[in-house]
């Protein structure tokens, strides 16, 4: 590193998912080639900030990656400031993570993953590390940013395995009903859902009432309508067993049981799972990680720290980690495609 040289560090943390590489592609290669910066790239996550594991990230290191799935710096759900019963010990990492911060001489790190990624960044802030956020999910639910890349790639991934489930429900003459990711947040849900025309959307955000879900469907059975297909977010909401514990089956496994207990037509589950992960991002979460990369070592080289690279529409800005912080982007009860999906007769579980 040349004097004067600005050093960054980049991290990715929390699960995977498609456009990885090409937001580290996106932050690197601007701050590299625009900007002159020199790249360090932290392996798995906050683990490699804590361990002082890093490689540096040249030209090289960062061609041929903007279609490739998964991170080249690999990832871990390692939470530095989570208390366990080695309190001593981990309440010693942030130090750790403050301490090789200086050492190697780092003006900025920048921290790409979800709402955990985002809260720890700004706990670190507080420590005084120089820290802009990029935000990545499937599930679309960082506060702040009216958009996360990967999100696009989970939702055909979604939609398409929900189109072939039509096939097998229109032959077999059976409910399908299908589990989609998404924790807290039914925005996944919500569009892989219309994309792939479910009949039944269930999402956190809407209370649901079997009965009804139950009447409409023997409702499009006594129409002629052969098959339905139920989509469910993983995160909605289990009556408690009666005994008054909560239950701890599969959102889709529980809906699929009492559709089929309810209304005695024949009921198949499906739950998706990591599938929605995997593989190469479609076109457009390469050009939205291309985007908020980019923009992120704009904001570096400004000097905007404490902030996270964000979507206002089509726009880009800087938004607060603090405010970022404070909880996950739920999907609005009165959302457009909500009321689009509504007047389509789609079924969200309740009378409206």
């Amino acid at each position: 590193m040349s004097k004067g040289q600005k050093r960054i560090g980049i991290l990715t943390a929390g699960g995977d998912c498609p456009g990885l590489n090409a937001a580290i592609r996106g932050v690197g290669k601007t701050a590299l080639l625009k900007y002159g910066y020199s790249i360090l790239g932290f392996s798995s996550g906050y683990l490699g900030l804590i361990r002082n594991e890093y490689k540096v990230l040249d030209e090289l290191a960062l061609s041929g990656i903007l279609t490739v799935g998964g991170t080249i710096l690999g990832s871990s759900r390692e939470k530095p400031f989570k208390e366990t019963e080695y309190d001593d010990y981990i309440m010693s990492k942030p130090d750790h993570i403050v301490e090789n911060y200086k050492a190697l001489g780092l003006d900025c790190l920048v921290c790409i993953g979800g709402n955990g990624t985002q809260k720890t960044a700004w706990r670190l802030a507080e420590l005084g590390i120089n820290v802009i956020g990029v935000p990545k999910t499937i599930d679309n639910d960082v506060r702040g940013t009216d958009l996360t890349f990967g999100f696009d790639s989970a939702v055909a991934i979604a939609a398409e395995a929900i189109d072939r489930l039509h096939t097998t429900a229109n032959s077999h003459k059976r409910i399908m009903v299908v589990e989609v990711m998404g924790h807290s947040a039914g925005w996944l849900t919500l569009n892989a859902g219309v994309a792939a025309g479910g009949d039944v959307i269930l999402i956190p955000e809407i209370p649901y009432d079997l009965d009804i879900i139950a009447e409409y469907l023997n409702r499009r059975a006594a129409l002629g309508k052969p098959y339905s297909i139920v989509v469910v977010a993983e995160g909605i909401a289990l009556p408690p067993k009666s005994s008054g514990k909560p239950r701890t089956v599969p959102a889709g496994g529980f809906i699929a049981h009492q559709i089929q207990k309810i209304t005695g037509l024949e009921t198949r589950e499906t739950i998706l799972g990591y599938i929605q992960r995997g593989g190469s991002p479609t076109a457009r979460d390469r050009v939205v990680a291309t985007e908020l990369g980019s923009y992120a070592a704009e904001m570096i080289h400004r000097g905007d720290f404490g902030k996270m690279a964000a979507y206002d529409g089509f726009a880009l800005k800087s938004v607060s980690l603090e405010d970022v912080a404070k909880g996950a982007k739920t999907v609005p009860p009165d959302h457009p495609l909500i009321a689009y999906a509504r007047s389509l007769d789609t079924c969200f579980g309740d009378r409206r």
